[in-house]
């Protein structure tokens, strides 16, 4: 199970939902961990359950908008676990509303956290793993990111398609440097961001939040709402050696809610 003895990553967004999930995935399988969030209270929380797991774990605050902290921060999670060899971003937010009726400030929102934040953050990525001679970069995007008629969610399916053909971008880029880069696009994702979505939907939709939840399992073939575990592992699988070949693509992790 410890396979990840050698990986050193930073993940942002960390202090909850599935970038939690991701963390102490990864720190069982052997990794060593820099937990990010914008919450550093909630990102020093889940180090100490990956700590009280055996596991080697660091926390710090990060807002991923901001460049300059980001460097920063990749700086000083190097001065504590090491060389960054992975990265994994996975800060993101997401508002609801009818495509005519998303406000100016919910689409900066959107493309400043899920798109601008994955753009900056794989910038100091390919700069620190290019420097420690190469690894692995993982953008988490969305089920949104490949379809487009996700209801309510116009702002936040264009920030998720721009992860999705970014990812592409920078994976062509940066192979001759011996990074690779790929994305995980989940479904529907029982995390707190989760819980917010299905009041809000339920709610454009004049219905219930659980008739809204029951909507979303009907879509999902295999029956179930996703776990964040069900993410962590396949990020797990991308660092691995086993996906040493692997580059530019980005995995439906959604239980077969959407195809391509």
């Amino acid at each position: 199970m410890k396979a990840l003895q050698e990986t050193r990553v930073l993940i942002s967004g960390a202090g909850g939902g599935i970038g939690a999930a991701i963390a102490a995935e990864l720190a069982e399988r052997g990794a060593s961990v820099a937990v990010t969030d914008l919450d550093g209270d909630a990102a020093r929380a889940v180090t100490e359950s990956i700590a009280s797991s055996g596991g080697r774990a660091w926390a710090s605050s990060l807002d991923v908008t901001e460049r300059e902290q980001i460097v920063r921060v990749a700086a000083a999670a190097e001065s504590e676990i090491g060389p960054l060899n992975a990265w994994v971003s996975n800060a993101g937010v997401s508002t609801m509303a009818r495509f005519t009726e998303v406000s100016e400030a919910d689409l900066d929102l959107m493309l400043n956290v899920n798109t601008k934040g994955v753009f900056l953050c794989g910038q100091i990525a390919a700069e620190r793993l290019r420097a420690n001679g190469g690894g692995r970069i993982v953008n988490i995007a969305s089920m949104a990111g490949k379809a487009g008629a996700a209801p309510f969610l116009a702002h936040y399916v264009a920030s998720k398609f721009a992860v999705v053909g970014l990812t592409q971008a920078m994976a062509a880029e940066l192979a001759v440097d011996g990074i690779t880069v790929n994305s995980v696009c989940p479904g529907f994702v029982a995390t707190p961001m989760q819980e917010r979505e299905l009041a809000w939907e339920g709610e454009l939709r004049g219905t219930s939040a659980e008739d809204v939840r029951a909507m979303w399992i009907d879509d999902t073939p295999l029956g179930r709402i996703e776990m964040p575990e069900d993410v962590a592992r396949p990020v797990a699988f991308l660092l691995s050696d086993d996906a040493a070949f692997i580059t530019g693509e980005s995995l439906a992790v959604n239980g077969g809610a959407y195809m391509d």
